[in-house]
């Protein structure tokens, strides 16, 4: 093993795969073991038949379902809001001006914390939870496809505007297209983040989803119940 030397796909898949196996070992080990008590920690046969139980006893599938669509409505909410609006900043820098301190203010404050507000405006229904999930995403978003942008090749606008395209011909035909591969891959990275508004918003009032869930389980004990929840939010973030 040298420093920086890559490894195979074959090798990387094996020694991922075995990276779970010591941790399914550990765990097992602990529980079964003794050495931590059930209450705090079920053991991994406990928490496959809690899943299946869920699965086939409680309609979790329903709750799984319900969190995705969560997801994905808020997520395109602010992927609707967020791309234009960070493309003219990071094309026209007096938008940039504009709206720049207020969105990096806005950037730093968790979405948790408008959740009371949140309630006492949209009640504790569908409007409240996806406003979470847009909150949390909408203005890291626009900061991240503002810099994105604002990176543009500056010889690819010379070269446009030497052959008469003008500003939205610039920024249709070179700006876009240039910062559509990184724009793809920062959608798929706060997507991922917005799971993690989507279960902090279904901890509070929530009658479904994988968060409510979770918390019933919470309520009764059931560390079974709430591995398996987690673990499918990890699976589905996959």
């Amino acid at each position: 093993m040298e420093p920086l030397q890559p490894v195979s796909p074959g090798a990387r898949v094996v020694l991922g795969a075995g990276f779970f196996v010591v941790f399914i070992a550990a765990w097992g080990l602990a529980t079964y073991g003794g050495w931590v008590p059930p209450l705090f920690l079920a053991s991994p046969g406990k928490t496959l038949v809690a899943g299946w139980s869920l699965l086939t006893e409680f309609n979790f599938t329903g709750d799984i379902a319900i969190t995705i669509w969560r997801v994905v409505g808020g997520f395109l909410i602010a992927a609707l809001m967020a791309v234009p609006l960070g493309l003219l900043m990071g094309a026209f820098k007096p938008v940039e001006a504009f709206f720049e301190p207020f969105f990096s203010f806005a950037r730093y404050l968790p979405a948790s914390a408008f959740i009371p507000l949140l309630i006492l405006w949209a009640g504790v229904g569908e409007a409240q939870k996806l406003s979470v999930i847009v909150i949390g995403s909408v203005f890291q978003l626009v900061i991240m496809v503002t810099g994105i942008a604002g990176a543009t090749r500056l010889d690819l606008v010379e070269a446009a505007r030497t052959l008469g395209s003008r500003r939205i011909a610039i920024l249709r035909r070179v700006v876009i297209p240039a910062a559509a591969p990184q724009i793809a891959e920062t959608l798929r990275l706060v997507l991922g983040w917005a799971w993690t508004y989507v279960i902090v918003a279904e901890l509070i009032g929530a009658t479904s989803g994988i968060g409510h869930m979770i918390m019933d389980s919470q309520r009764l004990l059931d560390t079974g119940q709430m591995i398996f929840g987690i673990a499918v939010i990890g699976i589905i973030g996959l």
